[in-house]
C-alpha cells in the first residue's frame, strides 16, 4: 500500500509542478520588466511547493510559534537540513528569499526550470570556484533587497545529529554585515527519507528564531557566529521534537499549515 500511495504522490507532485511551471512562466512574461527581484515568480514557486505538500496524503506540515510577515532584506537565513521535504516545509513561511541549492537539482525537468526562473542560486558541491560564484550571486540578491536561504550543513544529515556547519553562509553574512536568521525544522526526516523514493507519514514543523546581528564582526568571528547560529537551531529544534514525534492533533500553539 505504501508503494502505491508513494507512486500516486509522485504523480500528484509532478502534476502540481507542471501546472505551477506554466503559471510561473506566465508571471515571468508579465513581470520581468519591473520585478527585478523576481519576487512574484519566486513566491509562485514557493506556493507551488506548499500546494504539493498540502495535497500529499502522508504529510501534515505547519509553522510553529510566532512568524514575522517579512524579514530584513539584508539577511542570511540558515536552517538544519533533514530531507528534501525541508524545502516544501520552509516554503510555508510568508516571505520570499532566494535559495542556494546543489546544481544537480537545477537539472531536474520542471522543478529545476522553476528554480532557475525563481532566481535560486546553483552551486556545485566541492567545487571552490562554483562556491565563490554562488556567494557572489547571493550578494547580488541581497544588494537588490532579497534575503537568501542557505543550509549550512551543505547536505542532509543521515542521522538525528547536525552535521558540521560550513563557513560560507556566515562569511557571507559578515561580509555584508547582514543579520543571520536561524530556522529549525523537525519531522521531515520521516517525510522523505534520504536515498528512498517512498514517502512516509510525517508531521513536519518549522519555527523561526531570533536574528543574530553581525554588525562590527570580522572574519575572525566566523566560528563564533557559527556557534551562535548552531546553538539557536539546536534549541529551536528541541522545542519542536515533542510536537513532531507522532501524528496526533496539532497543538493549539501551532500555526495551521499554509497560514
Amino acid at each position: 500500500m505504501n508503494a502505491l500511495l508513494s507512486i500516486w504522490t509522485w504523480v500528484e507532485v509532478g502534476l502540481v509542478a507542471l501546472v505551477g511551471f506554466f503559471v510561473q512562466l506566465a508571471l515571468l512574461i508579465t513581470t520581468f520588466l519591473f520585478d527585478k527581484r523576481k519576487y512574484v515568480v519566486g513566491r509562485c514557486f514557493r506556493l507551488v511547493g506548499v500546494t504539493a505538500a498540502k495535497l500529499t496524503p502522508f504529510w501534515r506540515f505547519g509553522v510553529h510559534g510566532p512568524v514575522p510577515d517579512r524579514v530584513a532584506a539584508n539577511t542570511v537565513v540558515v536552517s538544519n537540513h533533514e530531507s528534501n521535504a525541508d524545502c516544501f516545509l520552509i516554503s510555508y513561511l510568508p516571505w520570499e528569499m532566494k535559495w542556494l541549492g546543489k546544481r544537480s537539482l537545477f537539472k531536474v525537468p520542471v522543478v529545476g526550470w522553476m528554480m532557475s526562473i525563481a532566481g535560486d542560486v546553483p552551486v556545485e558541491r566541492g567545487d571552490r570556484d562554483s562556491a565563490t560564484g554562488a556567494m557572489a550571486r547571493c550578494k547580488q540578491w541581497m544588494l537588490k533587497g532579497m534575503p537568501v536561504m542557505i543550509f549550512p550543513e551543505g547536505t542532509r544529515s543521515k542521522t538525528d545529529e547536525l552535521l558540521p556547519f560550513k563557513d560560507g553562509a556566515f562569511r557571507l553574512a559578515i561580509e555584508m554585515q547582514a543579520d543571520v536568521l536561524p530556522l529549525a525544522v523537525s519531522g521531515t526526516r520521516l517525510a522523505l527519507p534520504k536515498h528512498s523514493w517512498r514517502f512516509a507519514t510525517s508531521r513536519g514543523l518549522v519555527t523561526v528564531g531570533t536574528p543574530i546581528s553581525t554588525k562590527g564582526m570580522t572574519m575572525d568571528d566566523v566560528e563564533t557566529l557559527k556557534t551562535q547560529a548552531r546553538d539557536q537551531i539546536l534549541a529551536l529544534r528541541a522545542t519542536l521534537k515533542p510536537l513532531t514525534g507522532s501524528a496526533g492533533p496539532l497543538p493549539e500553539a501551532e500555526t495551521p499549515a499554509g497560514r
